[in-house]
């Protein structure tokens, strides 16, 4: 994907959802095999993006996604198990960032400000 200025540059190089790793450098950067990787795509753990020319690219999140799986799957969790507690870790995360911008929004009711 070419790039316009360098705005868009920099911006692409601080998202973390941009998909900047080939698959081989992805696999050795989490220590794991292309395999792997694939292995989480059949499972529909992460879903790499596709370069023009078809090859597979994955972003930091999604690396450090497929590396909490590597982790699991090393202490023996089964590779089903591995993805499905990597996306409950992941949507719980969510939950809490979600709930403590909304604490931080609401003002407090209820408090004995007198006490």
């Amino acid at each position: 994907m070419p790039f316009s200025n360098p705005i868009d540059r920099r911006d692409a190089f601080d998202d973390d959802d941009y998909p900047a790793y080939t698959m081989g450098r992805a696999a050795e950067m989490i220590g794991a095999t292309p395999g792997f990787l694939r292995a989480l795509g059949e499972a529909r753990l992460i879903t790499p993006l596709r370069s023009e020319g078809g090859h597979r690219r994955y972003s930091r999140y999604q690396l450090r996604v497929a590396r909490r799986a590597r982790e699991l799957i090393d202490q023996g969790t089964p590779v089903e198990a591995a993805c499905r507690i990597v996306i409950l870790e992941d949507q719980l995360g969510e939950a809490l960032r979600i709930n403590e911008e909304l604490r931080k929004e609401r003002p407090e009711h209820g408090r004995d400000t007198d006490t």
